[in-house]
């Protein structure tokens, strides 16, 4: 007998015994159960060391590009002989000896993110991750560039950070913006500007953080950069369509006005068709602004998401604006601007079209107006040829008895002289009266039998409801 207890060899029996494995019995995973799993780590972040220089470049793409960029991925990855990525893809992060590549694939744009790892050589920004890059092999990406900076990561936990001063000179002395995210373990230096090698840059001095968390860290700027030029895509378009909208303003204006003067159908028409223009106008813009203006909306929601994690300190480094106030005061106004001009859009939509509505009615009400007095004209003839047909059956019927009566008495003048007894004017005069009143009841029969004809077709469509 064991002197195990019950409870450890219950526990012992089903850590022994064979373990149940999905998919092999009556219960089957989902079929996309394996993809939402893998979805939450298609993009991990990186671990990086300090000292580190990074270069992002992101392109902005066609969807007929990202076949040329898998090939281009493949063709580096054979030059170097290590691992390519495969099709579907939508991250991949390799190392090629001198420097690390990551590339991550999304709707409009493609990020190249080049990693040199270890000690700066020379002064910052005089040699970056990008030159290790077969030149050759840059020339031939796909796309136009949107975003391209250098980032320098320096460890400043042994050794002071260098004033601003001198951090001013690695930027061209533009003016700064500082940053000190993570409560205060790292600063950040940029511009926000292009400088004289066409790339942006940024300088991040490490305090405190571990490698994964600046690798996070690094993210994070990486992406806040790529997303508010993104985002800003959609300015120039506003920028160039509202004016136009504008001048559409004021036309819609003055037809709401020249609407209530109107006196005539041409009037009406013209203004119809001036309003059908606009309208199209209007379309136009809609088809070209919907899609880009959606997208800075969401952009600078991420961009706002990255600020609040970078939990930045509340206030200015040596006088220079944080990342989130210079954000704020420069790249919202410039969504504001994206927002208004797509309300403005909507909203003069909407006019045109209660525009149009109002006369389109007007031209009916006046379409039915002169069909109501055409159907009047027509109700009078009709009127006036019933009398005329009413007047030519009298005297039909006076016609026909005349030479019925005229029949009858050349018959009874006949029978007279062929002996028969009779007075031919008296028998002629008295005919007169029932021929007339026959002629009559067959005119009316007539008459009757055509009004049956011309009421049967509406007699059977009501059976038929």
């Amino acid at each position: 007998m064991s002197n195990t207890p019950p409870a450890t060899q219950r526990l012992e029996t089903v850590e022994t015994a064979p373990s149940f494995k999905l998919g092999q019995g009556p219960l089957q995973p989902h079929p996309l159960r394996e993809g939402l799993y893998n979805e939450l780590h298609s993009r991990p972040y990186r671990i990086l060391p300090s000292p580190s220089q990074l270069t992002h470049i992101a392109i902005k793409h066609g969807g007929k590009d990202q076949q040329r960029e898998l090939e281009l991925l493949t063709a580096l990855c054979d030059r170097y002989q290590v691992t390519a990525p495969t099709a579907n893809m939508p991250c991949y992060h390799q190392d090629f000896g001198l420097f690390e590549l990551r590339w991550e694939r999304h709707t409009e744009f493609s990020g190249y993110t080049f990693i040199r790892k270890g000690e700066l050589q020379g002064m910052p920004f005089a040699h970056n991750a990008v030159d290790l890059l077969p030149p050759d092999w840059l020339a031939q990406l796909p796309g136009t560039v949107v975003a391209a900076f250098h980032m320098l990561i320096e460890d400043v936990t042994t050794k002071p950070e260098p004033p601003v001063e001198q951090v001013a000179g690695y930027f061209e002395n533009l003016r700064l913006v500082g940053s000190q995210p993570a409560n205060g373990k790292a600063s950040v230096w940029t511009t926000f500007r292009l400088h004289s090698d066409g790339f942006g840059r940024f300088i991040l001095y490490n305090r405190g953080l571990s490698e994964s968390q600046l690798g996070r860290m690094a993210q994070r700027f990486i992406e806040l950069e790529t997303y508010r030029l993104m985002a800003s895509l959609g300015l120039p378009l506003a920028r160039e369509i509202q004016p136009q909208l504008e001048s559409l303003d004021d036309q819609l204006e003055a037809v709401m006005c020249e609407i209530a003067d109107l006196d005539s159908p041409e009037g009406e028409r013209e203004l119809l068709d001036r309003l059908s223009s606009m309208a199209a106008k209007v379309e136009g813009f809609r088809a070209r602004s919907n899609y880009r203006f959606s997208a800075t909306k969401a952009y600078h929601q991420v961009v706002e998401q990255r600020l609040e994690v970078l939990r930045e300190l509340d206030r200015e480094v040596a006088g220079h604006l944080t990342l989130n106030e210079f954000l704020v005061r420069r790249l919202t106004p410039a969504v504001r601007t994206c927002e208004s001009t797509g309300r403005m859009l909507d909203d003069l939509s909407t006019r045109i079209d209660r525009a149009s509505r109002l006369l389109r009615t007007r031209v009916q009400l006046t379409l039915e107006e002169q069909n109501q007095g055409l159907m009047s004209s027509l109700d009078r003839r009709g009127k006036i040829q019933l009398l005329m047909q009413q007047t030519v059956e009298g005297l039909s019927v006076v016609a026909i008895s005349y030479y019925l009566i005229s029949i009858l008495k050349l018959g009874f003048e006949l029978l007279d002289k062929l002996g028969v007894p009779i007075n031919a004017e008296m028998a002629t005069l008295a005919s007169i009266p029932l021929v007339m009143l026959v002629i009559w009841a067959a005119t009316r029969r007539i008459h009757r039998h055509f009004n049956r004809l011309e009421r049967q077709p509406q007699n059977s469509a009501k059976t038929e409801e």
